[in-house]
């Protein structure tokens, strides 16, 4: 059996745009990826480097998208070997 890719979203608590992003990723990842959501307020490091620019949704080593969902983009990222 194959292993579960990983797609990370960056993140933040009160972020109405992180929680709608994940409202609709969650369905689509569901049984095809395993989904980490980071909370760049725990880390000095992730609040410099994302600022106020959340979500981010990175897989693979690369940013798939950020404020909203690309649907589509994401299928792509899915269909990678």
């Amino acid at each position: 059996m194959t292993e579960l890719k990983t797609l990370t979203v960056y993140s933040r608590r009160g972020c109405h745009l992180c929680e709608d992003l994940l409202g609709e990723l969650e369905p689509l990842l569901r049984g095809r990826a395993r989904l980490l959501v980071v909370d760049i307020d725990a880390s000095a490091e992730l609040r410099e480097e994302y600022g106020q620019r959340v979500p981010v949704v990175s897989g693979s080593g690369r940013d798939l998208c950020q404020y909203h969902l690309d649907r589509q983009g994401i299928l792509a990222w899915l269909a990678e070997d």
